[in-house]
C-alpha cells in the first residue's frame, strides 16, 4: 500500500466518531451542541489508545493492523469510559456502536485498500 498520510487517517477516524455521535444525539435528544463532547470523548480516547497500541501512524490505512485495532479500542475503551463516568450501558447501544464504528473506521480503510489494489494493477499493466 502506498504511503497514506497519518494526519488524514486520524482526521477520518475522528469524522467517523463525531458523525456517529452527532447522528445518535440528533436521533435521541436533539441537543447536539450540548451533548456532543460528552458522547464523543470516551470513543475518541479509545481510538487514540488504539492508534498508540497498533502504531497506526506507520501504516494508517491498513484495514486489519490499524483499522481493527483502532475500532476495537474505540468501542471497548469508549464503552468502559462511558459507563465509568455515568453514561450508562445498554446492549443495543453497544451493538449499534460496534457496528457503526466498524463500518466507518475499518470501512474507509477497506475502500482505500481496494482503490490502491486497482491502481497497482493498472500500473503493472502499463
Amino acid at each position: 500500500m502506498r504511503r497514506f498520510p497519518w494526519t488524514l487517517a486520524a482526521l477520518l477516524d475522528a469524522v467517523v466518531i463525531v458523525g456517529f455521535a452527532t447522528t445518535g444525539i440528533s436521533t435521541h435528544s436533539g441537543e447536539i451542541i450540548a451533548d456532543l463532547l460528552r458522547v464523543v470523548w470516551p470513543f475518541a480516547v479509545g481510538a487514540a489508545l488504539g492508534w498508540l497500541v497498533s502504531i497506526a501512524w506507520r501504516a494508517p490505512a491498513a484495514p486489519i493492523r490499524a483499522g481493527v485495532t483502532v475500532w476495537f479500542f474505540a468501542v471497548g475503551c469508549g464503552m468502559i469510559l462511558r459507563v465509568a463516568t455515568g453514561g450508562g450501558f445498554a446492549w443495543t447501544f453497544f451493538l449499534v456502536t460496534a457496528l457503526v464504528l466498524f463500518a466507518g473506521i475499518v470501512g474507509w480503510r477497506l475502500v482505500v485498500a481496494g482503490i490502491d489494489r486497482i491502481l497497482a494493477r493498472r500500473r503493472a499493466r502499463t
